[in-house]
């Protein structure tokens, strides 16, 4: 796999049940990229390795004064300076490209179970977590993987050293090839209490990115209330609990530094001194002391790669334990699901859409609004409508975390908000996910604008029956398309070509709702949710949006989840949801007069007005009568 391949035609199926699994899953899917490496690794390595026992052959024969052997093992030290240089370019090359490739892989997986779960990701996840893993995670699952081919390259370099001074100098190479794993492995014990202080610096940084991430999503309610010291505070406190366990984390991998330096140190001490020992005795030439002394001085470069993949697993593994807890979620519990046969076949056009769990059915072909008194329970029925299985605690966004500070659900502990929604009679769980969100689209209250051009934001996949225009024009967005053309550059006349900024922030609240709404409306799906769609508009843009919507949306399914009078009025068909159940049944103006809840969650009604509202006009008089002589 090349850079210029990426991304993956597809990522393939993770394997999730562990970090380690994962890294493995990881490793196995790049083996021919791993395999190069290893070879110019090898070929870097062998070069290193072989470049001492050169020096020893060219000592050898200065000391014996034949210049032809000198020369040819000039030539070889030129062949050696050339595979230790071409090796470590194309080593970096190689290895570079697998940190790449595998960092991308994990961001492929991660965007696609992003788009799976959608919302529920963040329910069931931290935001500050899903941050982590898919920045700074990323890079150390990566740093893993393009280590390993290095370190085993290493590792074949140290080997073959030890044994050519088995060969060459046998007295030296007993005292290196003994000294050399207890140089390797010294540090082996300090690595478990490395690793621990390095999770809990990890753990730290990111409730510190919650922190963040949660003070900047409610940056405008605490300047409200006058909370962002008291929030800096806290974000404060938080980064110097970072900084300590860092400079905690800091100290032990310094320590095992410093043994990877001092350990070969006194190696190299003990080589030169009984190699000088052996040569006064006459026992080695002068060239097998200063091959010997070359050799263990250059072991010090590859040694140094056993402290580099320790370090990269004690951070990887964590960050892949984080990835493939994200990765591991799905959109519904498997274990509570019944068996499937075979694979379900896509419900016949034309079928009306039921919620098991509240009763609320919306007759295909037909507007449908539904009313809720609480607009919590709202969002998690438009989800639900949607094909998101949603747990008991998913409405708590906040809630309390385990005891790692990771707040992901555990769907095995939790009940879940009953049987899938169905349309036509077939579960929206049992579907394959393209085919459930190409059937079924849900727009929450707050739609996300990316940024591009407005024809970028309307390639969306769509079923080509609804024009862009219609739908801009159903959505009353001509004052937004004019807004855009000003602001454009000089030479785009054509309001498509006009750019959106991130998240749309140049357009304000009205703007950014009913450009969504009119995305929404492009798509054309067979049965469209609406969750408070002109929450942000006046009521006169309301009303035509009401018309619009009703008009271009004519015998296709629509569902809106609304309180306005103006959208409920437009709407076919009224369900009053009360209590997690449907209530009551009717139009519009039917409900507000035979149904006193629903009145008061569209009227705004207090509990006096409701009162008064019952009272038979005799009793009204006489109350009135009341009043006025009270006064």
């Amino acid at each position: 796999m090349q850079i210029s391949d990426l991304p993956y035609p597809d990522p393939g199926v993770p394997d999730a049940r562990s970090g380690p699994r994962f890294l493995l899953w990881l490793g196995r899917g790049q083996l021919g990229g791993q395999l190069k490496s290893l070879c110019w690794g090898m070929l870097h390595f062998g070069g290193v390795a072989g470049l001492p026992y050169a020096v020893g052959l060219g000592i050898d024969a200065v000391v014996d004064r034949e210049a032809s052997r000198l020369l040819l093992v000039g030539g070889l030290l030129v062949l050696i300076g050339v595979a230790i240089s071409v090796g470590d370019a194309m080593l970096h090359r190689t290895a570079v490209t697998n940190w790449i490739t595998a960092a991308a892989r994990v961001q492929q997986l991660l965007a696609r179970k992003t788009a799976e779960l959608g919302s529920a990701l963040t329910r069931r996840v931290a935001a500050g977590e899903v941050v982590a893993v898919s920045t700074g995670d990323v890079e150390k699952i990566g740093w893993f993987v393009e280590a390993v081919s290095r370190f085993l390259a290493a590792v074949f370099s140290i080997v073959l050293v030890c044994v050519g001074l088995m060969f060459y100098a046998p007295e030296l190479g007993v005292v290196v090839s003994v000294g050399v794993p207890v140089v390797a492995l010294a540090s082996l014990p300090l690595l478990p209490r490395a690793t621990r202080r390095a999770d809990i610096q990890r753990e730290k940084a990111g409730r510190a990115t919650e922190l963040a991430s949660d003070t900047v999503a409610g940056l405008r309610v605490l300047r409200g209330i006058g909370g962002e010291e008291l929030f800096l505070g806290r974000y404060r406190e938080a980064s110097q609990e970072v900084r300590k366990a860092a400079v905690r984390s800091a100290r032990m991998w310094a320590l095992i530094s410093a043994i990877q330096v001092v350990l070969p140190g006194l190696l190299l001490i003990t080589v030169v001194w009984y190699g000088a020992s052996l040569a006064l005795d006459g026992r080695i030439a002068v060239g097998e002391l200063v091959a010997a002394f070359s050799a263990v001085a250059t072991l010090l470069y590859p040694l140094r790669h056993f402290e580099e993949i320790a370090m990269a697993y004690s951070f990887s593994r964590p960050s892949a334990q984080r990835a493939a807890r994200v990765l591991s979620l799905t959109r519904t519990d498997a274990a509570e699901r019944p068996e499937q046969t075979g694979p379900v076949a896509e419900p016949p056009a034309g079928g009306d859409l039921y919620d098991p769990r509240t009763g609320l059915l919306a007759p295909a072909g037909r507007f449908t609004a539904v009313v809720c008194g609480d607009p919590d329970l709202a969002g998690r029925l438009a989800e639900r409508l949607g094909g998101h299985a949603m747990e008991e605690g998913d409405a708590d966004r906040n809630g309390d975390g385990d005891r790692d500070g990771k707040r992901v659900r555990d769907s095995g502990r939790e009940a879940k908000d009953g049987p899938s929604v169905l349309l036509g009679g077939v579960a929206l769980d049992d579907l394959a996910l393209d085919t459930a969100r190409r059937l079924v689209l849900v727009q929450d209250k707050d739609p996300v604008l990316l940024s591009g051009t407005l024809r970028e934001l309307f390639d969306v996949p769509a079923s080509g029956a609804v024009d862009p225009g219609a739908a801009l024009a159903s959505a009353q967005c001509a004052d937004v398309l004019d807004a855009l053309l000003q602001s454009a550059p000089d030479g785009v006349d054509d309001p498509m070509d006009a750019r959106i900024t991130e998240r749309g922030r140049s357009l304000s609240g009205g703007q950014r709702q009913r450009l969504a709404l009119a995305r929404s409306l492009v798509t054309d799906p067979e049965v469209l949710v609406l969750d408070e769609p002109t929450s942000a508009v006046d009521s006169h843009t309301e009303a035509r949006i009401a018309d619009g919507i009703a008009d271009l949306r004519a015998g296709r399914t629509t569902v809106v989840l609304a309180s306005s009078p103006l959208l409920l009025d437009r709407a076919e068909r009224v369900v009053l949801i009360d209590d997690g159940a449907v209530a009551a049944v009717g139009t519009h103006r039917e409900l507000l007069h035979r149904e006193p809840l629903y009145r008061a969650v569209v009227t705004r009604e207090t509990d006096e007005e409701q009162r008064l509202a019952g009272l038979a006009m005799p009793e009204l008089e006489e109350v009135l009568t009341e009043i006025e002589e009270s006064a």
